[in-house]
């Protein structure tokens, strides 16, 4: 029997035999279950070593300054440095019993790292690698943002919202009240958007004023927040609508339109002028025009895609199938330019990377 893989190659085989420019640099892949970071040579696209951890990874982040890539552990509570010259992990730190999610500060001088147990913001200072300082939060935390300006956190739970001044270590008053996920500061620094999932709402505050501007009720729940490149469009993909929603976040944010796009879309990440969208039950992936909100193809991927990640120069795409435990790559030019009647033309290649791929990062060098 044919697999299904194979009839898929047949279609880009073309476009796998022109040759690529090639790109100085590597992702760098969580593998959940496989307890390890898969580093991804993408000159040549094929994994250059597995990187193992003491626990299951599921967040990966880079920094630009430092030749480091980070990786965190939930279960253990733990941050891993990995150095991106020789692929290994150079320094571990446990900085709770259990952690959620971390980022990285804009200057790059410390990582913040969100803890469940205990429940806390865990500020590691990255040139020691130790414990900086902690900020004791109210209740179980969900979400993390750190403002573009690296002055303040903001921190979502399953009640509330509030923000955290990281400058004096202090946690603000509730914002408002629900069941709150994502949530992301604009460009300026002076606007926080939190998706509230209980009410279905997009909630905007002043962070200066620390109040409420507008609440935006949404045709689906806020699960998952993506961003242009110019920070002017945020979409939305979530329960409840097999579509994004594209908000207008500035001055009075306003709702726009609610475009069809796949089937119960989740992750998504954008290029300068596309939207790429995950469809994790059918195993493929919408890309719209951002300019026209118009779907220009849907390419099969994989089975389970669950995180994209589009390189900073437009070159490649990445989907990570968690199921199939591999990275589709996609052409971001092919797409754009159109230059095969194929729908899959822009599909180069495969590769396998580990068991659960859920996090990438993508590292010049």
């Amino acid at each position: 029997m044919i697999s299904r893989r194979s009839i898929l190659a047949l279609p880009f085989a073309a476009a796998c035999s022109r040759p690529q420019e090639g790109f100085r640099g590597y992702a760098f892949i969580a593998n959940q279950e496989g307890g390890a970071v898969a580093a991804v040579d993408l000159g040549v696209l094929a994994v250059a070593r597995h990187i193992p951890l003491e626990g299951a990874p599921t967040e990966v982040t880079a920094a630009v300054q430092r030749p480091s890539v980070y990786a965190l552990t939930p279960a253990n509570g733990s941050v891993h440095e990995i150095q991106i010259e020789t692929l290994r992990t150079a320094r571990k730190l446990a900085v709770a019993s259990e952690a959620i999610t971390m980022a990285l500060a804009p200057d790059e001088r410390w990582l913040y790292v969100l803890a469940r147990e205990p429940r806390a913001l865990v500020a590691v200072a990255l040139d020691s690698f130790k414990t900086d300082w902690k900020l004791s939060l109210p209740e179980e935390p969900v979400g993390l943002a750190i403002a573009p300006d690296g002055k303040t956190a903001a921190i979502s739970s399953a009640r509330g919202v509030h923000l955290a001044d990281l400058d004096a270590r202090r946690l603000s008053a509730p914002l408002g009240q629900g069941d709150y996920g994502p949530v992301q500061f604009l460009n300026n620094s002076q606007t926080l958007v939190a998706g509230n999932r209980g009410e279905r709402l997009l909630s905007a505050y002043s962070v200066a004023a620390q109040r409420l501007i507008t609440h935006l009720p949404l045709a689906v729940r806020p699960d998952q927040f993506c961003f242009s490149r110019d920070g002017g469009q945020l979409f939305v993909t979530g329960e409840g609508m097999d579509a994004v929603v594209v908000v207008y976040p500035f001055f009075t944010p306003q709702v726009g339109d609610t475009v069809l796009a796949g089937h119960a879309p989740g992750a998504m990440d954008v290029s300068e002028d596309l939207l790429f969208v995950a469809s994790p039950l059918s195993g493929d992936v919408s890309i719209l025009s951002i300019s026209t909100r118009k779907v220009i193809a849907v390419v099969p991927v994989g089975s389970d895609p669950g995180f994209i990640r589009v390189m900073a120069n437009d070159q490649y795409a990445l989907v990570l199938n968690r199921k199939s435990g591999d990275v589709a790559i996609l052409s971001v030019p092919a797409i754009t330019q159109k230059r095969n009647r194929y729908k899959t033309a822009s599909l180069l290649t495969m590769i396998p990377v580990g068991s659960r791929p859920v996090s990438a990062v993508v590292r010049a060098v």
